[in-house]
């Protein structure tokens, strides 16, 4: 209604003038058109509203959420972090190179100095070394593909939820693509992998992915799907970790799927997680990180550490040995970090104290003769 009445202005309306006192008079055609023109114009303004741009005309998009003063500092924080760890990543690859130029001057002033046979002989030599070392390389990847293909068999099923990227900023989704290529890697090199699923892969998030060199001979489950759907067989058997959870996580069930969120939020999305689960009507449990060491700022790791954590635990079975080794050190209490190294000092010093203790032993034995 609003919208006719706007539109009323713009119709060709007789005028009433001075010379045209009267009333004026709206012939059939002229009302026709005029309704015509009203009817066009609506359905134009209704159309543009449904445009792409704005799908949904009934429901505004929703205004970013507000950063408290603690969150603007960590955000900040991250920033000068990423801008630090880029600066350093520059620096190593211009490193490289000069490392790379320095060794090829030597090899071109070696070969100077050497006549044509020893020339010859040095290039061959040179040639076998990398054919050995190019041959190792594909053993590797063999018995990488084997234990991978092993893992997807018989292997824990991991999940990465990746159906949170309308959440994130470019760059954030950026750092999540980077963190599972890692996870990846770390899962490769393990004698016992996972059975690691992508899952609501699409948009943006796939698009990155895809860019990943060999991310299409990846040994991994790819799915548009939501979990929900791609393993809906199996949802008694979903377990979405979050920290959020009251459940704490003591064992790993092979039975059971482990959900990790795949979130890089700078903690925008608080809770995220444990409300979808409880929607969904799934378990959830968390990583029992607090029965074995305190972490000096919040209990959210990134994607890979969760995963990370999940594949050391599979192989050793003890939580402390898997939290140390994956959580970085800037993440825990001093206090916790110095108990574990003088546990590890203890254990060196012990095994030192055995070895003196066999050499005394040895030498105090009498000989015959």
């Amino acid at each position: 209604m609003s919208l006719a009445i706007s539109l009323l202005p713009s119709l060709p309306f007789p005028r009433i003038t001075e010379q045209n006192p009267k009333k004026p008079c709206f012939s059939p055609s002229f009302l026709y058109n005029s309704a015509t023109q009203m009817e066009n114009a609506i359905r134009n303004d209704q159309n543009a509203l449904r445009s792409p741009s704005n799908p949904n005309p009934t429901t505004p998009p929703p205004p970013p959420p507000l950063l408290s003063k603690t969150a603007q500092k960590k955000l900040l924080k991250q920033q000068r972090f990423e801008a630090r760890k880029s600066e350093k990543k520059a620096q190593a690859k211009e490193q490289k190179r000069r490392e790379s130029e320095r060794k090829r001057k030597e090899w071109e002033k070696r070969l100077a100095s050497l006549t044509e046979e020893e020339k010859t002989k040095l290039i061959e030599s040179r040639k076998d070394s990398r054919k050995e070392r190019m041959a190792e390389r594909s053993e590797e990847r063999e018995r990488k593909t084997e234990r991978l293909m092993r893992g997807k068999e018989f292997g824990q099923n991991i999940v990465v939820d990746l159906e949170f990227s309308h959440l994130m900023m470019p760059n954030e989704i950026h750092s999540l693509v980077q963190q599972i290529m890692y996870c990846y890697a770390v899962n490769g090199r393990c004698n016992s992998p996972a059975h690691l699923w992508l899952t609501g892969c699409n948009g943006e998030m796939r698009t990155q992915l895809e860019r990943l060199p060999g991310f299409d001979k990846w040994i991994i489950e790819k799915e548009s799907q939501s979990y929900i759907e791609a393993l809906q067989h199996q949802k008694e058997n979903l377990v979405y970790l979050t920290a959020d959870s009251e459940t704490v996580l003591d064992e790993l069930d092979l039975k059971k799927i482990y959900i990790v969120g795949g979130l890089v939020d700078r903690n925008r999305w608080k809770g995220i997680t444990m409300k979808k689960a409880e929607e969904q009507g799934i378990h959830t449990a968390k990583l029992p990180i607090g029965s074995y060491l305190k972490m000096s700022s919040s209990q959210v790791l990134t994607v890979n550490q969760v995963v990370e954590i999940l594949l050391k635990f599979l192989e050793t079975r003890d939580w402390k040995i898997s939290f140390f080794e994956v959580i970085p050190s800037r993440k825990r209490c001093e206090v916790d970090s110095e108990e574990h190294q003088g546990e590890v000092d203890g254990k060196e010093n012990k095994e030192r104290d055995e070895r003196t203790e066999r050499k005394k032993t040895y030498i105090q034995v009498p000989t015959n003769g």
